[in-house]
């Protein structure tokens, strides 16, 4: 009986010690997938934009020499492995009611906007996926 205790209790410990390690391989977050984006800023009457920072992740691009109250980015492919997207782009008005608006379309529909008012004008908005 003894030989049998020293024998059966280690192997049933190995035994259990093997099936609770099992390795889990399902995933069980949603699947990513690729997103079309476009930034777009408008400015209200008297707004000069001066100089944009947009893109995702570390994929950014600026641009300088802005002019007039609107400004739109051409449509960006975005890989499923992006995290989020940013823009922050700059302007100026003579007014301090004037505002600038700054807004990131993912697949053709609105996810973030947000709004900078008064004479020096910075609109950042951020977009998680």
């Amino acid at each position: 009986m003894k030989l049998l205790r020293k024998i059966l209790f280690p192997a049933l410990l190995i035994a259990t010690l093997f099936s609770a390690c099992k390795k889990d391989d399902k995933d069980d977050a949603p699947g990513r997938t690729s997103h079309k984006l476009v930034f777009k800023a408008v400015g209200s009457a008297g707004v000069n934009l001066s100089v944009v920072a947009y893109g995702y992740d570390t994929q950014i691009t600026t641009a300088s020499n802005l002019s007039g109250n609107t400004w739109s980015s051409a449509e960006i492919n975005v890989p499923a492995s992006a995290i989020n997207a940013n823009i922050t782009i700059n302007g100026a008005a003579a007014s301090s009611t004037a505002t600038l608006k700054v807004q990131i379309y993912v697949d053709d529909q609105l996810k973030k906007e947000a709004t900078s008012t008064g004479t020096i004008l910075s609109g950042t908005a951020q977009y998680f996926f």
